[in-house]
This record gives structure tokens, sequence and C-alpha cells, in this order.
């Protein structure tokens, strides 16, 4: 992590404590619902960094920079476009599709990389989740908005951009240049493994990609599956509300999501009967990289007991947005609604947490501060571990407290596997 990131979070958290101590002046604190009080307290703080910092600020920036704040400390994937960012973003939507193939979050004030999708340039190039973005084509992220930097990224077939990436491994920001192109949805694709286990693998769930499993799970069944593992890796692309279909094929009854939100009313969604295709053992992967409708899926067959899952717990993406036009012809777009677990976890907030949390590859990796392993912290094997773990779960041939504890199947101390503690907490 080089000095200047690592100054940024600094100064981040000190604008945090001025907040705190202004607010705290005269001997109070601001009510947490005092929304006047608030807005004195950042009023006086913008007065006193007009009026007494080192040099004259461009308050304009400065604006935009807290706003970007503001929207990320409570909804890494919200944005605020200006007049003319809103303009460019209307024309684009009708424009141009071409991309590099990245789905974008906001951390740290950065624009971050949830998920690269497969065989798309992103992914040739190596890029994972957890990386940042500093820069595009030149311009910082810093502050950027989410909607923006997606923006940037997208332009004709066969033009590039060029990007700066951060690692956690990396104190050196990292330049490459990526090639745009048209990028289809990934199909969904099946196969009929050893000793009877039906393996599906979804990587987006955009389409009829739901319909196509359901193809596949009733083919697997007629090649005589008696087990099956739905591979969710990588899985964060298509529509949200999708994924209750996909929990609906793998379950006949109960809750599998409910949508909420400060102004819209709670609205259930229950399996239907008749949607329902597969009621045999069944093992769920997840990683990082699982974000969206594959998260609802996920949190529904784990909660309500119909499967297991196993990997890691997922990104932490499942609401329902908004473009809320501005008075000054700019824009927010804003989360106004989250989807919520059987169990009532907002999964925007928690992410799926597996029951079992296991490292792709027999190394024992590096942890980040959520507990999952740092991408390139351990060399790759061409063994899926995930999957061979799965297989073993399903069938029979293993169980959670030997996935848990090698030392319960003899097979000797924790450390030589790769099991992944449970996180400290949500994200």
């Amino acid at each position: 992590m080089n000095s200047r990131f690592k100054w940024t979070i600094v100064g981040s958290s000190t604008c945090v404590v001025v907040l705190l101590l202004l607010g705290a002046r005269s001997g109070r604190a601001v009510a947490t619902d005092d929304v006047y009080g608030h807005l004195k307290v950042y009023t006086e703080v913008l007065e006193r960094i007009k009026l007494e910092y080192v040099e004259e600020p461009d308050m304009k920036s400065v604006t935009l920079g807290a706003i970007n704040g503001l929207l990320e400390s409570v909804d890494p994937f919200a944005s605020y476009l200006t007049a003319d960012q809103y303009h460019q973003y209307e024309k684009m939507q009708d424009g141009y599709k071409a991309g590099v193939g990245l789905i974008l979050a906001k951390r740290y004030g950065y624009v971050a990389v949830v998920d690269a999708l497969p065989d798309s340039p992103a992914d040739k190039a190596n890029l994972n989740t957890g990386d940042l973005i500093e820069s595009i084509n030149g311009v910082a992220t810093r502050d950027m908005p989410l909607a923006y930097a997606d923006q940037l990224l997208r332009g004709q077939p066969g033009s590039t951009v060029e990007i700066s990436i951060l690692r956690l491994k990396n104190p050196d920001p990292q330049k490459m240049t990526l090639t745009r192109a048209n990028i289809g949805v990934p199909p969904v694709t099946a196969k009929l493994l050893p000793n009877s286990v039906g393996y599906v693998h979804v990587s987006s769930i955009a389409g009829n990609r739901v319909e196509e499993t359901k193809a596949k799970l009733q083919d697997l069944k007629k090649q005589g599956a008696k087990y099956v593992v739905l591979d969710l890796r990588h899985c964060s692309t298509g529509e949200q509300a999708n994924g209750i279909g996909l929990a609906n094929l793998f379950t006949d009854k109960g809750e599998i999501t409910h949508l909420q939100g400060q102004k819209a009313e709670k609205k259930e969604f229950d399996a239907k009967p008749e949607e329902s295709v597969w009621s045999g053992p069944l093992v769920v992967i997840t990683d990082r990289a699982t974000a969206g409708g594959a998260e609802i899926a996920a949190a529904a067959l784990l909660d309500d007991k119909r499967a297991q899952v196993v990997g890691e717990r997922t990104y932490g993406d499942a609401s329902l947005r908004k473009t809320i036009e501005m008075s000054d012809g700019g824009a927010v777009i804003l989360s106004v609604a989250k989807y919520y677990s059987p169990s009532g976890k907002a999964i925007q907030d928690t992410g799926v947490t597996p029951s079992v949390q296991l490292a792709e590859n027999d190394a024992t990796p590096e942890l980040d501060e959520d507990g999952n392993p740092i991408p390139g912290s351990t060399p790759k094997t061409p063994e899926d571990n995930l999957l061979k773990q799965s297989i073993d779960l399903v069938t029979g041939k293993t169980t959670i407290a030997q996935l848990t504890n090698p030392a319960v199947s003899g097979e000797g101390p924790a450390e030589q596997h790769p099991i992944v503690n449970k996180a400290p907490g949500p994200k």
C-alpha cells in the first residue's frame, strides 16, 4: 500500500474526528437523529476549511468529495453525478456497450473491483476482487462517482483504456492498458461427475440464465444425478430479482427473501412449489465475487437449511437502486430498498457467510480484514479444492465437522488444511 493511499485513509479519519469534536462543542454532542444539528456541524467544518486551511482550497472539489464520502458511508454502490456527468451518463446508456468486464463498488473512497467477468479483458489482465482502481485514463478515482467510473471504462470496441491498480500485496500502483470489447453473458454449464454428482456452474443470472439452469437440472436428473453442486463463483451480473427464481429451482416452500426500505413497504417472496426442480442433496459454492441475485439465492438456501454453502463469504450487494434527479440537473443513484435473507439479515450489509469457509487451494492463504484469502497470496493449483470438498460433503463422504476440524477425521492438524476461520464481522 503506497504512502498516498495511507495518508488518504488517515485524512478521512481525521475529518471524522473533527466532525465529532465540532459536534460536541458547547458541552453537548449532536443527537443521532438531529439532521439540522449535523448540517450545522458540516457547514462549520466547510467554513473552517475555507478560512483556516494551509492554502485556499477548491471548495467545489471539497464539497463533491464530501458528498461522495457521505454516499459511500451509507451505500458502497451509490453515486452522485453532476449535471454534466448525468447528461453524459444518460447518453452512454444508449451508446457504447463495449467495456472491460469489471463490476465495481466504492471502498476507502476509491473505485474497487467486485468482480472481473470470466474471459473479459479485465479477467485476462488478472484483476481480482478487492483490487482498487487508483485512476482511469489519468483521472483519479478518489471521490469519483461510481456510475461515472463505469462510464469512463466504456467506449468503442477495440479502443483502449489505461488504469492504475492498487493492491494490498503491492506498495506501488500498477499501470495496465485494457482493450475494450463486447462482453457476452456467460452460459450456464453442467455435467454429470462420477458418483452421480451433477455439477451446475451459473456465472450470471442475466437474461434467461435461470431458465437455462432449470433445463440443465432436468437433464442431469435424466442422466441419473443423485446429488447436485451449484457453483455460484463469479456470479455477479443479472437482475437481482432473478436470484429469487434461481433459489426456487431448489426449494418448494418457505420464504426466499423479502425486500424492504425506509419508504418501501415490506414485500415477501415465497417459493412456488410448481417452480421447484431439484429436491435432492445440494451444496452451493460461493466466493468473494458472488454478488447480487446469486447472494439472494445462496442466503435463502442456507437459511432454510435446504443446502450447505462452501467457500468464501460473498461480496454483499443485494438492493433495489433508483436514479433520483436533483434540482441542479444532477442525479443520485441510491439503494432505496434492500433484500433480506429469511433470517432477517440485510444481504448488502453482511454478505452470505458459508457453512464452511474454505480457500481455493491447498496452500494456507494470507487473510484480509474480512477473513478471506488475499488474491495472489498463494500459488494457484490446477485442483479445484472447493469443488472437491463440496462433492465430498454433498455425497456424505465427509461432514461439516470434519471440514471445519480436520483432526476429527484423523487427517492431521488444522493448519495443514485450507480452512479459513469465520470472518470477524460484516464488511
